[in-house]
Parts: structure tokens; C-alpha cells; sequence
């Protein structure tokens, strides 16, 4: 079985960071993501998708990420539900997040930059292993900003023993 999701979009507010009885931070943010279609009317639609973070990742994100800024989600759907104050069962589907990657850095907020080879922001994961379990870990790992792909239109060289197929 697998649930694993990835998302690109926008916050709609900065993140609100909280830190539960027990001491672990945990950070809830929304992500608006484009729809790939228009509407009858030809406007664009969007889905705002309710984001989850906890320890060391809750923290980085509570500190650098802020409204309006694209940012890449990966992660899990969980769904929980609980009962409100008039006793009615309330589900709640939301993204709890492993890996988030910052595709715009504070200077150049105000849109995506394309020569930065894929986004080039930092990319903050949380501790393999355990979620759930406290580590030693700084909590994230920085991703290489220039494309490894780009091939500035020069012929690559590569013999058939290479190859892995």
C-alpha cells in the first residue's frame, strides 16, 4: 500500500507554529495549488490544502516560510475526525509533511524564478525513520540549487558500458 503526496503551491497566511503539553513543535500551514484546468467562466481554480509539520521541520518552516511564498509539500493524506462542541463526528483531511522544499528564497518573493535551476531553494526533511521518534538529527538537509541536468546544449558523452540498461 502507499499514500504519498506531492504538491507545489502558494500559503495563503504564515505558518502558525505550537508546541503540544509534551514540548514537540508542530506547525500548521494551507497550500493553495492551481488546478491544471479553468472554469466555465475561464478562470483558474484552486484547492486549498491544509498542511501538517512537526518537530524540527515545524520549526524551519514556522521560521522561513511566509504568505504567498511557492513551496513544495511531500508527504502523506491522514485523515482523523473528532466530535465538536454540539456532538457532531468532524473529519479533517490533511497533508502531514516529510520533506518541504522552498522554491523562492526571501529576496525574489514575489514570483518563481526560473534560472534557478528548478526552484534552488533549500530543501528541509524531517528525520528518516520513526516520525514519531526524538533524534539527534539536525531535522533537515539542504538540496544542491543548480540543475545537475542542464547541459548548456553541448553533446554528452557516455559509453554503452555506462549505461545501465
Amino acid at each position: 500500500m502507499l499514500n504519498r503526496v506531492i504538491l507545489i503551491g502558494r500559503l495563503t497566511k504564515d505558518p502558525e507554529l505550537r508546541y503540544t503539553p509534551a514540548g514537540v513543535a508542530v506547525t500548521q500551514f494551507t497550500l493553495a495549488v492551481d488546478r491544471p484546468f479553468s472554469s466555465q467562466g475561464g478562470e483558474r481554480e484552486a484547492d486549498f490544502i491544509p498542511v501538517v509539520t512537526w518537530r524540527q521541520l515545524a520549526e524551519t518552516c514556522a521560521n522561513y516560510l511566509r504568505k504567498g511564498r511557492l513551496t513544495a509539500v511531500e508527504g502523506r493524506i491522514q485523515v482523523r475526525n473528532y466530535e465538536n462542541n454540539e456532538g457532531r463526528r468532524v473529519y479533517v483531511t490533511e497533508v502531514i509533511a516529510d520533506n518541504v522544499r522552498f522554491l523562492e528564497s526571501n529576496r525574489d518573493s514575489g514570483g518563481y524564478r526560473d534560472d534557478m535551476g528548478g526552484g534552488g531553494g533549500p530543501s528541509y526533511s524531517a528525520p528518516s525513520g520513526n516520525s514519531n521518534a526524538r533524534s539527534n538529527n539536525s531535522g533537515y538537509s539542504r538540496g544542491p540549487s543548480a540543475d545537475p541536468f542542464s547541459d548548456d546544449g553541448k553533446p554528452i558523452d557516455i559509453s554503452d558500458d555506462d549505461l545501465p540498461f
